[in-house]
C-alpha cells in the first residue's frame, strides 16, 4: 500500500467515527468539503514514511498521528481562507468553506477539526499511553505557542516580523511535528527526524511565496499575489525570484541530507524530491521567465534628425 493510499483511507475512517450521528449537517458538510476537497497529504505522508523506518510497531497509533496532523491543517486552512484573514474565495481549486457553506459555519468546520484531530489521538493511543502523550504534546507544539503555526498566523498580524521566524512557525512547525509524530508513535527518539520536517516546511513556505508570485492559479489551487495585497513576509519579495527559486533548492538538498541511515533512506529521498517537483516545477519557473522577457516594454530613444523629431525603438 502506497504512503498516499494508506493516509487517505484512515482518514476517511477515523473522520467518519470520530463525526458519529447525529450532528448537525451543515456542520458536518462543511468539515467534510474542508478535508476531503484534495490535498497532497505530505505532512501524513511524511509521519507514516518516518513510522516505516523506525519499525512502524504501532500501526494503528502511527494512521492516527497521520490524520491528526492533516485534520490540523485542514483546520489551519479553513481559518486562513477566512475574510479576517486572507479572504479567499479558492482553496485547492474548490470554494473555500465560508464561501460554500457561510462565514460561521466556517468557523465552526475549523474548531470542530481541532478538536477532532485531538479525539484521534485519544482514541488510538489508550493501548500506548506514553506515546499518545508525547504525540498530543508534540501535535501541540507544532500548533500552538510560542511557534506553532497559530504563532506564525499571528505574525502576519504584527507591524514586522523576522522571515525566518514567520516562515519556521507558519509551515516548518507541523512539518516537524509530522516527521516527529512518526517517530514517537513507533516508539522512538524524534530528535533525528526533527531537520527533515524544518527544512521540507520552510521549502514549502518559500514554494508557496514561489507560486504565488508565479500567478499559476491552477496549480496553487487558489487566489495569487495574495503576500503583496496582504503585505506579508515573502521569500520571493525579500530574495527576488531567482534568489527564492534558488533558496527552496538548497533547502530540497539540505532536507534529503538530514534523513538519518535506515532502511527506508532511499524511499524519504525519493519522497522529498517528488514533492520538490510539485511544488516548483521547473518547466514553470522558465515559462515564467520567457513571459517576463517577451511582455518587457521596449525602450524608447527619442534623436533629432533634420530637425524633425524621430523615436526609434530600442529592443
Amino acid at each position: 500500500m502506497s504512503l498516499l493510499i494508506r493516509a487517505e483511507e484512515a482518514l476517511k475512517s477515523h473522520f467518519e467515527t470520530a463525526v458519529g450521528s447525529g450532528a448537525p449537517p451543515r456542520l458536518q458538510a462543511s468539515m467534510r468539503h474542508a478535508v476531503f476537497s484534495g490535498g497532497a497529504r505530505i505532512r501524513p505522508q511524511l509521519c507514516l514514511a518516518v513510522a516505516k523506518a523506525c519499525g512502524d510497531d504501532a500501526p494503528e497509533l502511527t494512521n492516527a498521528a497521520a490524520v491528526s496532523l492533516e485534520l490540523m491543517h485542514c483546520a489551519s486552512l479553513v481559518h486562513d481562507d477566512m475574510p479576517a484573514f486572507d479572504n479567499a474565495d479558492f482553496r485547492r481549486g474548490l470554494p473555500t468553506v465560508h464561501k460554500a457553506f457561510s462565514e460561521p459555519l466556517a468557523l465552526l468546520a475549523g474548531d470542530g477539526l481541532i478538536v477532532m484531530a485531538y479525539q484521534v489521538l485519544l482514541n488510538a493511543g489508550r493501548q500506548h499511553p506514553d506515546r499518545m502523550i508525547a504525540l498530543m504534546d508534540n501535535l501541540s507544539q507544532g500548533v500552538g505557542l510560542p511557534n506553532g503555526i497559530v504563532a506564525g498566523q499571528a505574525w502576519e498580524c504584527e507591524t514586522s516580523a523576522d522571515l525566518a521566524q514567520y516562515q519556521r512557525s507558519k509551515t516548518g512547525a507541523l512539518f516537524v511535528s509530522a516527521t516527529s509524530a512518526g517517530a514517537i508513535a513507533s516508539g522512538q527518539s524524534p530528535k533525528p527526524w526533527a531537520s527533515l520536517g524544518a527544512f521540507l516546511g520552510e521549502a514549502y513556505q518559500v514554494a508557496d511565496d514561489i507560486r504565488d508570485v508565479l500567478g499559476d492559479i491552477a496549480m496553487l489551487g487558489k487566489p495569487v499575489g495574495q503576500d503583496k495585497l496582504n503585505e506579508r513576509p515573502s521569500s520571493a519579495q525579500a530574495l527576488g525570484l531567482d534568489g527564492a527559486i534558488a533558496h527552496f533548492d538548497s533547502l530540497i538538498k539540505q532536507a534529503g541530507d538530514s534523513i538519518p541511515e535506515c532502511a527506508c533512506r532511499d524511499m524519504l529521498k525519493q519522497l522529498v524530491l517528488m514533492e520538490s517537483q510539485r511544488l516548483v516545477p521547473k518547466s514553470m519557473c522558465e515559462d515564467y521567465r520567457k513571459r517576463a522577457v517577451s511582455a518587457k516594454p521596449a525602450k524608447r530613444r527619442v534623436s533629432l534628425r533634420n530637425g524633425a523629431q524621430q523615436q526609434q525603438i530600442i529592443q
